[in-house]
């Protein structure tokens, strides 16, 4: 049985949740999930017991010093709230974790089991996976759902992927047999350059985040990180004239393919978030926290926070360093798992990615596309 207490009750909670490993091409999903609990200072209230569900010896954990003591972080799933202030406040329920190693039906029930005693209204979940793209392009982020309703109402596509699947795919389908609308938010990442961090992927999903869950999301200074790792890419690519015609050949057959589709639907959008920037839409103030005294560092009698250590609760990421100097494709650097020069062996595609890592039947047309690159 799951219980929650000291945690307030919520305002049309939505959870949104990424997991690092094989859906996480660049780290960007997962790095999306922790900007938004450190802009509005998350509060871990629950952590999934470790031994359940990871290989330690796939993921280890860590050891570290605090004030002469030594203390281990275990690798594992865990959960925050926040409270995004504005006219309309509501609450976002963070999931932020690795994708386990077993029992992956009983890890979606657990998770599924908080959003059920949280009232959760819909579980919006985060991916990257490693595409033909090239990186001088905004990214392309599609959006899928099990839910023809879903697909509907909110402009996405209805999945038809077939093939192996992530934590996120498991969790979306058990979402949906549990009857929780939930959605697939994908960034397709260049596999040519697809080692962490990409902030220009991060920024991506957090703009189609934003537009799905109508927030204004504080951006900080991803928009100067993403044109930075750009800038940096290019530099890097323009040093080899092999790597310089491949992005170019992306660029050519991307261009084309879209071509028919500059129409007004990616206007409009960008438009919209253009005014509730300017208007100070919902959560243009950091806000306050899922808590009523707290003080938002998880200490003191308001706070409701049960474990904080591990991933997320250190300092933020720094800017991201300059991109490695991205090899010259070959025959196998189509996107799949593993492939691409700088591919690592859990960064794979997901839906979306066929066993070719291109993109398959359910990724469908992006859905949106970040601006980052103006």
């Amino acid at each position: 049985m799951i219980e929650l207490e000291g945690v307030p009750e919520l305002i049309d909670p939505v959870m949104v949740a990424a997991f690092e490993g094989w859906n996480d091409a660049g780290d960007a999903a997962s790095t999306a999930v922790g900007h938004l609990d450190r802009e509005w200072k998350g509060e871990v209230f629950a952590a999934l017991d470790a031994e359940d569900y990871y290989d330690f010896q796939v993921n280890r954990p860590t050891v570290w010093l605090d004030g002469g003591a030594r203390k281990i972080v275990w690798p594992t799933t865990r959960l925050s709230v926040v409270r995004v202030g504005g006219e309309k406040p509501r609450d976002l329920v963070l999931v932020r974790g690795i994708e386990p190693s077993m029992r992956w039906r009983s890890f979606c029930n657990e998770i599924l089991g908080f959003a059920h005693e949280l009232g959760v209204e819909m579980v919006v979940i985060l991916g990257a996976l490693l595409g033909d793209t090239p990186h001088t392009r905004p990214v392309p982020v599609s959006g899928v759902t099990s839910d023809a309703d879903l697909a509907r109402t909110m402009d996405l596509e209805e999945t038809r992927y077939e093939g192996p699947t992530g934590i996120v795919g498991i969790l979306q389908e058990a979402c949906t047999h549990a009857g929780v609308p939930a959605v697939s938010l994908w960034a397709a990442v260049p596999h040519y350059v697809s080692q962490p961090p990409n902030p220009k992927a991060t920024l991506a999903l957090l703009n189609r985040l934003e537009d799905l869950i109508g927030l204004r999301i504080p951006l900080g200074e991803l928009a100067e990180d993403a044109r930075a790792w750009q800038l940096g890419v290019d530099q890097l690519a323009a040093e080899d004239s092999e790597v310089a015609e491949y992005v170019q050949s992306l660029e050519e057959a991307r261009d084309t393919a879209e071509l028919p589709e500059a129409s007004g639907e990616a206007i409009a959008r960008e438009f919209e978030r253009y005014l509730r920037r300017r208007d100070g839409g919902p959560g243009q103030a950091p806000g306050g926290h899922a808590t009523e005294t707290g003080s938002g560092t998880g200490e003191g009698p308001g706070s409701y926070l049960r474990d904080t250590s591990g991933p997320g609760s250190g300092p933020g990421r720094g800017r991201p360093p300059r991109a490695p100097r991205p090899g010259p494709p070959g025959p196998e650097s189509s996107a799949g798992p593993g492939s691409g020069p700088e591919s690592g062996p859990d960064k794979g595609p997901e839906p979306g990615a066929g066993p070719d890592g291109k993109p398959g039947p359910d990724s469908g047309p992006a859905d949106d596309e970040d601006s980052s690159d103006d």
